[in-house]
């Protein structure tokens, strides 16, 4: 049996519904469909869930014009199927009570209008699917007991989850019914809708291929395979064929856009191999995420990511080792201001704190950097907001020698400048900080000290 999840991409008109239509007749054991809300159709146009947010949010003219635009998405897909009337007026209905529904607050009922994009696509692609043959029903999360913790816009699953679809498992399995569920949501121990952080159907997707035991969780999406470097960079890249989950959550962070870093690690627990496929070219291979016990490296380097979103706070202190609780210091001036950290490399002087940009808040940045000098008594300190990091990550650095120096040796020899360069206890991953400015420069020079100077070690 397998989980399969469709992105926005792939459910974003009746076009693309066709498509999905295709691959579900093509394996039947593909059992579990987990959809995201429609996306994009084109460049101009606006994602399902941003016309929701508007909804929520908006004047009253603009959340009006905000319905009625979702209200047409869906019903441009329903008629291309000839979806009659009296079946298309519960997702109408839905759309027009969300502001009737009580809240417990803002952000609450935020969370449930988000939530509806990918609610009412389950709901009309279970209708779909039955109208073409294939008999399918719509199963909400709060059926399956996914349960989640935390906030209402950034929930977390709670472990309970997993016990709770078990126990359903054979029950919903015994018929040949395809289950569709809708992504990114499930229910607070109020019974409330709460929306996971960004990727959130890649979580709900990774959640039940961990619960259904599943034997593969395949994510369909609008790309070929997972690529060895950002194509916006790197013209053609090597294709991965396979890699490991601890590869894949390593590049994810640093700036592969198919997975969130966070994403898959209900598969990973469960131990459930991941195929990333092509909605538009399902033939495709595609590639596959594996545990690390299953995973032959065909070269010292899988991929290499970057990413801008990073900012450093560069910390110098003659004897800083050797002070007892200095980090500690450090640690909680950050929680006073409730900073929380990336990364933090040091050496026996200096201490670099990389931080998310998107976590700062400008505004304390003087404050917080007095309050660092005087408590620390710094030689020097510099706050580097021009920052990127590169991960070159590959389960083959572990038994390769030579991997830095190969790295390090193809920047110098084209004057870009290492700021910071840590490799993790896995070593299977090495960070190397460097300016916004340099990082695509920096990103082709490695990829082409690794996989076009020796093409043996490609993965493709």
């Amino acid at each position: 049996m397998k989980v399969v999840k469709f992105g926005g991409s792939s459910l974003a008109d009746a076009e693309h519904y066709q498509e999905v239509i295709a691959i579900l007749n093509a394996d039947h054991e593909r059992r579990i469909v987990v959809v995201s809300a429609p996306g994009k159709r084109s460049e101009k146009d606006t994602k399902v869930t941003d016309l929701l947010i508007k909804y929520a949010t908006g004047t009253f003219m603009e959340a009006r014009k905000a319905l009625n635009s979702v209200i047409e998405r869906y019903r441009a897909i329903a008629n291309d199927f000839e979806v009659d009337e009296e079946a298309f007026r519960p997702i109408k209905q839905y759309l027009v009570d969300l502001p009737d529904f009580e809240y417990s607050s803002p952000e609450a009922q935020l969370a449930r209008f988000k939530a509806a994009g990918e609610r009412l696509n389950a709901e009309l692609l279970a209708v779909v699917l039955s109208k073409v043959g294939l008999t399918s029903r719509f199963i909400d999360p709060s059926e399956l007991g996914i349960i989640v913790d935390g906030d209402y816009n950034n929930a977390v699953v709670n472990r309970g989850t997993y016990q709770n679809i078990a126990k359903k498992r054979d029950q919903l399995l015994e018929t040949r019914d395809l289950l569709v569920v809708p992504g990114f949501y499930g229910y607070n121990k109020n019974n409330e809708v709460a929306t996971f952080s960004r990727g959130g159907s890649d979580i709900t997707g990774a959640i039940l291929a961990n619960g259904f035991a599943a034997e593969y969780y395949e994510n369909f999406t609008d790309v070929d395979s997972i690529y060895s470097a950002n194509p916006k960079v790197i013209k053609n890249p090597h294709p991965i064929d396979e890699m490991t989950y601890r590869e894949m959550r390593e590049l994810s962070y640093a700036g592969f856009s198919v997975f969130h870093d966070e994403a898959i690690i209900p598969a990973i627990e469960g131990r459930v191999p991941i195929v990333v496929k092509n909605t538009n070219h399902p033939e495709a291979v595609g590639t596959s995420i594996v545990p690390e016990d299953e995973f032959n490296a065909k070269g010292p380097v899988t991929g290499v990511a970057s990413s801008k979103r990073f900012a450093a706070l560069y910390l110098h202190r003659y004897l800083l080792n050797r002070e007892v609780g200095f980090t500690l210091k450090l640690l909680q001036i950050l929680y006073k201001y409730n900073i929380s950290y990336e990364h933090m490399p040091s050496g026996i002087d200096d201490l670099t704190v990389i931080f998310d940009r998107n976590q700062i808040d400008y505004t304390i940045l003087p404050s917080l950097l007095t309050d660092i000098h005087d408590e620390l008594q710094t030689d020097q300190l510099e706050w580097i907001d021009d920052y990127a990091i590169i991960m070159v990550v590959g389960e083959g650095m572990r038994n390769k020698v030579g991997t830095v120096d190969r790295i390090v040796s193809a920047l110098a020899q084209n004057k870009i400048g290492v700021q910071m360069i840590n490799q993790g206890a896995s070593r299977i991953s090495i960070m190397l900080g460097v300016r916004q400015s340099q990082v695509d420069d920096a990103v082709q020079y490695i990829y082409e000290e690794f996989f076009k100077k020796d093409g043996v070690e490609s993965n493709d």
